[in-house]
């Protein structure tokens, strides 16, 4: 039997905090537990927020809590042709369409539908797409896209769903509301999602799929914040034949005001903590670690 392979992937776009040192310290140790290996992927996809310096930040702080990682690390920028390849797979199948309205179309979309009730939202809170992309001929989106005009590629959510049967995750660890084992999935409740824009050939769902695939993760220990979305992921896994691994979602560490912690929370940042004579086994006695 091959060891289990677990990786923790943050992103670059600020400074490390507890809830992230919670996560990779639970990675780190679960694969010291089970003799498996532990990747680091830097999810670097949104080059207006990631920075290199953020990225040398991680290193030095996962470094300094005594978390070992195997090498080379996956950066996404890297890899932007493996995520474009299954995009084409998804196209290919008659699965996305562009749509081109902006943020602020959106916006005014949903208020306009809300005159009429409230407008379906997904499980983060944002409205689902009001839209009607769908309808556009292939001449109207061809001319369109010709003209320079901004996109993002979605989702026929509708679509997909018919392709997939009824679906699950094995839940090894516990949702939000205390769901574990055998979890159904309803991915039609994050409607049609963006799988990549205009000017960048990816998304988090998409990539997230695809990385975990050609790194042969086996066990995804990550926040409950992430929970709902699993239902995205095992969607995308079985519209591109990947392998189903298993899920492992853990509590969320919170501030004094019961909020999660955000990279802007200087209070629980690993470096403020640090620099204040904090220790890595003090990191692990705040996180309730031991």
């Amino acid at each position: 039997m091959m060891p289990p392979v677990f990786r923790f992937a943050p992103s670059p776009n600020g400074l490390l905090h507890l809830g992230h040192a919670y996560s990779a310290l639970l990675n780190f140790d679960r694969a010291r537990e089970t003799g498996g290996r532990l990747l680091l992927r830097i999810e670097d996809i949104d080059a207006t927020r990631c920075r290199p310096e953020y990225e040398t930040a991680i290193y030095e702080d996962l470094a300094w809590l005594g978390i070992a990682w195997e090498t080379p690390v996956r950066r996404q920028s890297e890899h932007l042709g493996d995520y474009r390849a299954a995009l084409e797979r998804l196209s290919a199948l008659g699965l996305v369409y562009p749509a081109f309205e902006s943020r602020a179309e959106i916006a005014r979309l949903v208020a306009a539908r809300e005159v009429d009730g409230p407008w379906p939202r997904d499980p983060d809170g944002a409205p689902l797409y009001p839209g009607d992309a769908k309808s556009l001929s292939a001449d109207e989106r061809s001319h369109l896209i010709a003209s320079g005009a901004p996109y993002a590629l979605r989702l026929d959510m509708q679509a997909a769903c018919r392709r997939a049967a009824r679906l699950s995750w094995n839940e090894r660890g516990e949702g939000p509301d205390g769901e574990r084992g055998i979890v159904p999935v309803r991915p039609e409740a994050w409607g049609d999602v963006i799988l990549a824009r205009k000017e960048t050939p990816t998304s988090y769902h998409l990539s997230v799929v695809v990385d975990d695939a050609l790194q042969g993760v086996s066990e995804i220990v990550r926040g409950q914040d992430l929970f709902y979305a699993t239902s995205v992921h095992r969607l995308l896994q079985v519209l591109l034949g990947l392998p189903e691994p298993a899920y492992r979602h853990h509590r969320l560490i919170r501030d004094e005001a019961c909020r999660k912690l955000s990279k802007s929370s200087r209070s629980t940042g690993l470096r403020a903590l640090r620099a204040a004579g904090i220790t890595p086994a003090g990191v692990r006695q705040l996180v309730g670690l031991g």
